[in-house]
């Protein structure tokens, strides 16, 4: 049974609230994959995780590194079979309505959705059902005003 966080954008970017995610993520010593749809988005986050912060920047690789093992963060194209855990991630983060696939060492798994969006909504409440029906521990977060993520009941 896996833990399953659901977070719906309503008032930043998907990249400002990733960017934040992520470094929490590794400040807590998590290692992170981001599945992503699309190969276009992960070369845009790739360059968003490079600029985003002023003060710093997320180390992070693609899939298609070399050394992709070695990244605290990997960024990857959502695929039918992934069994590998690459660069041995304990979270993983949908984005962009990604299929998740279960990875040995993972024990939570966040689904970002764009709140904005009534297509991206109606998907992301089934996703809850088929987890939900999986026993699987679910949270959801709604962000508020300014960015912040509130819990919901």
């Amino acid at each position: 049974m896996a833990e399953f966080a659901f977070y719906q954008l309503r008032t930043t970017s998907l990249e400002d609230a990733l960017c934040t995610l992520l470094q929490k993520a590794l400040d807590s010593n998590h290692r992170v994959r981001v599945i992503s749809s699309s190969n276009e988005r992960i070369s845009s986050l790739s360059s968003a995780l490079w600029t985003q912060i002023a003060t710093s920047f997320l180390a992070h690789g693609t899939e298609n590194d070399e050394n992709c093992h070695e990244h605290p963060i990997l960024l990857s194209k959502e695929q039918q079979n992934i069994t590998e855990n690459t660069n041995n991630a304990d979270v993983v983060i949908a984005i962009d309505g990604a299929k998740l696939s279960f990875l040995d060492g993972v024990g939570r798994y966040l689904d970002i959705f764009d709140g904005n969006s009534d297509i991206a909504c109606s998907d992301a409440r089934n996703r809850w059902v088929n987890y939900k029906a999986d026993d699987h521990l679910l949270t959801f977060w709604k962000q508020g005003e300014g960015g912040a993520w509130l819990k919901q009941k």
